[in-house]
């Protein structure tokens, strides 16, 4: 074999090399990016499970604190913000305005003692609680598919692949208020 052959044969060996290396490269980023839209799909399922509790925990209070109508409709326009929202980002700020629109719904209900014991109630409010404890964890998981995600379409060498392919960043799923970010505070 002459060294023109052994010359080409290095060449070759080393496209092969480059090409199997994209492939594994954009096959990785692929599945980076299914595991997040797979989180995304969890928590909207939580948000969906959410939306649908809230009608009939708005008409459980409405019967008992019909008069603070403010707070009710504050908490269904919320629910209907969320429920349309399209695209992440919007998706995100609806649900932080309707997570606050529901904290001040169940501060509200501390002043009707009746409204606190009724088995109805307490059964939604039950079941919502731990909603958002479900949808917490899939934000948390969410997040950290994100993060993993971002942070691989950043560094190098795989950007390059990310940019010739069309990878881009994606947004965190992040508390977006100063108001949201404090605790609601219950009187008795």
């Amino acid at each position: 074999m002459t060294s023109l052959g052994i010359a080409l044969l290095i060449v070759l060996g080393l496209v092969v090399v480059i090409l199997l290396w994209v492939v594994g490269v954009y096959n990785g980023l692929v599945r980076l990016r299914n595991q997040v839209k797979n989180a995304w799909a969890q928590i909207d399922v939580q948000l969906k499970r959410r939306h649908d509790l809230i009608p009939n925990l708005v008409e459980t209070v409405k019967g008992y604190a019909g008069h603070e109508r403010g707070t009710l409709e504050a908490v269904v326009a919320a629910r209907t913000r969320a429920v349309s929202a399209q695209g992440l980002e919007q998706q995100v700020k609806a649900e932080g305005e309707l997570s606050q629109a529901l904290g001040r719904l169940l501060m509200l209900v501390e002043s009707y003692p009746d409204l606190k014991a009724n088995q109805n109630f307490l059964a939604l409010q039950e079941e919502l609680s731990s909603t958002e404890n479900r949808i917490g964890f899939a934000r948390q998981h969410y997040n950290d598919s994100v993060m993993t995600y971002n942070t691989r379409i950043q560094t190098f060498p795989p950007n390059v692949i990310a940019g010739m392919f069309g990878f881009h960043e994606l947004p965190f799923f992040e508390v977006d208020s100063a108001a949201e970010r404090r605790a609601p505070q219950v009187k008795f």
